[in-house]
């Protein structure tokens, strides 16, 4: 078996992947556009999974059961915490010690708890 899609159930699809794609790198579908009810980000490499966001009606309740470890390939962590938060993401939980490690817990801009990590 091979996980073919990471699906985030959202409010507002296209809102939401133009996000991930900024966090990402990765690009929307050319075919996904503004208003659609299932938006796509594709990986750079084929086989990995994609990352889909579908539009229900109710909204998200409590936290997430799963969630995305993210670690910076171009920047250190804190450089991508101040980043993101600029696009729209919050803080939630701040789990950096006074060494250096540890992570940050923070929430897309629906809410969707996601980790930054130490850069490796």
């Amino acid at each position: 078996m091979r996980v073919q899609h990471i699906t985030v159930d959202c409010a507002s699809p296209y809102e939401l992947a133009r996000f991930w794609s900024m966090v990402t790198g990765w690009p929307i579908s050319a075919i996904d556009e503004p208003g659609d009810d299932e938006v796509l980000i594709e990986p750079p490499e084929p086989g990995m999974a994609e990352l889909l966001f579908v539009r229900v009606p109710e909204a998200k309740a409590g936290k997430n059961r799963l969630h995305l470890d993210l670690v910076p390939t171009e920047r250190t962590r804190d450089e991508e915490v101040v980043r993101l938060t600029a696009e729209g993401a919050t803080v939630v939980a701040d789990r950096r010690t006074p060494e250096g490690r540890g992570w940050v817990v923070m929430a897309d801009p629906e809410g969707n708890e996601f980790c930054v990590e130490t850069e490796r």
